[in-house]
């Protein structure tokens, strides 16, 4: 085997054996609820949020992937609630997940109908009733408490 193929070998696994980094959004109306996705892959609601573009920060890619999704502005982050690197909190693949409050404004809707089948605010009280997506529901629970967390 040639030096190159070896060299490229070695190469793609170096790059395809990585986590993927995404940010999930925590977005919080004036009135205090947060707003949520129902995902259309598995039908639960859970955070907006998605992968970091190539050249994109993390802000950017939150403010992207809201609007995306819910069609919401960012206003303002309010703070870091989390670094979650599970190897299995996403069944799809090994992501690390960079959780952002966020101040937002607008209204609420499917901004991107391939991924989300619906977008609603909800109270905290009524999130921590549902059986959210990935790990979501420890994000909000770290965000309600006050934590920044790094798991």
């Amino acid at each position: 085997m040639s030096y190159f193929w070896y060299a490229a070998r070695i190469l793609l696994r170096l790059i395809l054996r990585r986590p993927l980094v995404g940010a999930c959004v925590i977005p919080i109306l004036s009135d205090g609820s947060v707003v949520l996705i129902r995902r259309k892959d598995s039908g639960r609601w859970g955070l907006p949020g998605g992968l970091i573009d190539w050249g994109e920060d993390i802000v950017t890619a939150a403010r992207r992937e809201l609007v995306e999704e819910t069609g919401l502005r960012l206003i303002a982050v309010e703070r870091l609630v989390g670094v979650y690197s599970a190897p299995y909190r996403d069944s799809r693949f090994h992501s690390i997940c960079v959780a952002l409050a966020t101040t937002v404004e607008g209204t609420p809707e499917v901004a991107d109908p391939q991924e989300v089948l619906e977008v609603q605010a909800f109270s905290l009280s009524e999130v921590s009733q549902l059986n959210l997506s990935h790990d979501h529901t420890r994000q909000l629970q770290d965000y309600v408490c006050g934590r920044t967390t790094l798991a």
